[in-house]
């Protein structure tokens, strides 16, 4: 006889999959382009079967990014809790960043190409919370090393977030893990970029 803590182990990984297979379609196709159907045919079951582990297509989006945002929040705050000085820990969020996409890398590509769309929704009105609390925090960061003269001061403190924020979670459509380039490899020439410049100083 099958114990229950077997079944709901088993249950629990089938979840894992099926929002695996979720998150890369909604990456990929679109959130609205993407049906149950779709969901259901690329993890070979039928549309009723998914039915006994989500309700709908907006409740696995919905479990999919609270996932990344949680985790992204966690980072958020270890970071802030260990780093030296405002420079240390700005560079070691840009890490952390590209060391996401390793694990949350559909979850990004839906946070940014869906969110305008999603919240929408009251359900989803999270979104534009975690993206306002994220650029708080970021532009308090740069603040604060403005004011201890580590930034220059001269820089508008919310475009620099914005330049950073985009300039590193857009890389997740281009980014490949399995690609020669490690992410801590791309992360270190986005922080050389980013403190140095492009120009030569020779």
């Amino acid at each position: 006889m099958v114990s229950t803590k077997r079944l709901s182990t088993r249950g629990s990984e089938r979840r894992a999959e099926l929002l695996a297979i979720a998150a890369e379609l909604f990456a990929t196709r679109g959130f609205l382009a993407t049906t149950v159907r779709d969901i259901a045919d690329a993890a070979g079951i039928l549309s009723g079967s998914l039915y006994h582990h989500f309700d709908s297509k907006e409740s696995m989006v919905d479990e999919i990014l609270r996932e990344f945002l949680d985790a992204q929040r966690e980072t958020n705050e270890q970071v802030l809790r260990e780093a030296s000085d405002p420079r240390a820990a700005i560079t070691e969020l840009i890490r952390r960043s590209f060391g996401a996409m390793q694990q949350h890398r559909a979850a990004i590509a839906i946070f940014q190409n869906e969110s305008k769309y999603l919240a929408e929704s009251e359900r989803f009105g999270y979104l534009k919370q975690a993206a306002d609390e994220f650029e708080r925090t970021w532009t308090r960061l740069l603040q604060d090393g403005q004011r201890a003269g580590v930034f220059r001061d001269d820089l508008n403190a919310k475009v620099t977030y914005r330049f950073i924020r985009d300039m590193v979670w857009t890389a997740v459509h281009w980014y490949d893990p399995r690609g020669k380039l490690t992410a801590d490899a791309i992360a270190d020439q986005y922080i050389k970029i980013l403190c140095d410049g492009i120009v030569s100083q020779g």
